[in-house]
């Protein structure tokens, strides 16, 4: 079990973050919960990583890439694009030097929680899930089902939402947004259903 507090982690996010993030953030937090009750996951460490997953979400993109290459975190093509997708490596970083969380597991959930990454530890989809899913959600497609699949089978939860994700970045004309990272952990998690399916 870990014990890194989860209230003082909470109070510092909701003087970081503006009011609409933080509720998004609470409800990411909690979502995270639910789904480590379910799947047998630490309860502290999936409020943890849901709470601070977000923690570097309210920076200006130019903050963002320059954050980036201050501390030599890579930045991928379609990141320079959209540096708006370096906000799960950055807040890892910011996590782990500010908030002084040590966890590989909840770095790496924060890390991976907007692109997925094949092979993710149950943490890390934990999280990937909760942010598509948390109750404030209300514009991603096909919520409810998602929703239900996420407490009856995990993987086919994530292959879902990365499909949906990558449907809707093409159909609206941001397909070269997409970054390689959420196409590799579609097709990662597709094939082990597929898999699984035989």
């Amino acid at each position: 079990m870990s014990d890194y507090n989860f209230d003082l982690l909470s109070k510092e996010m909701e003087k970081t973050l503006p009011a609409k993030r933080y509720n998004h953030t609470l409800g990411v937090a909690y979502t995270s919960a639910s789904l480590a009750m379910r799947y047998g996951e630490d309860i502290n460490k999936a409020l943890v990583a849901g709470i601070l997953h977000d923690c570097a979400k309210n920076m200006k993109d130019k903050d963002l890439c320059d954050f980036a290459k201050k501390n030599k975190l890579d930045i991928s093509q379609v990141e320079k694009k959209n540096p708006s997708l370096l906000h799960g490596k950055v807040g890892s970083f910011i996590a782990e030097a500010k908030y002084k969380i040590d966890d590989e597991a909840i770095l790496d959930a924060i890390r991976f929680h907007t692109t997925g990454r094949p092979g993710m530890s149950l943490l890390e989809k934990i999280v990937f899930i909760a942010d598509y899913i948390e109750p404030g959600r209300t514009r991603q497609p096909n919520l409810a089902e998602c929703r239900a699949l996420a407490f009856e089978n995990i993987d086919r939860c994530v292959a879902k939402i990365c499909i949906d994700t990558l449907e809707y970045l093409q159909s609206s004309n941001d397909s070269d947004l997409i970054d390689p990272m959420t196409l590799a952990t579609s097709n990662y998690y597709n094939k082990l259903i597929t898999e699984e399916n035989k």
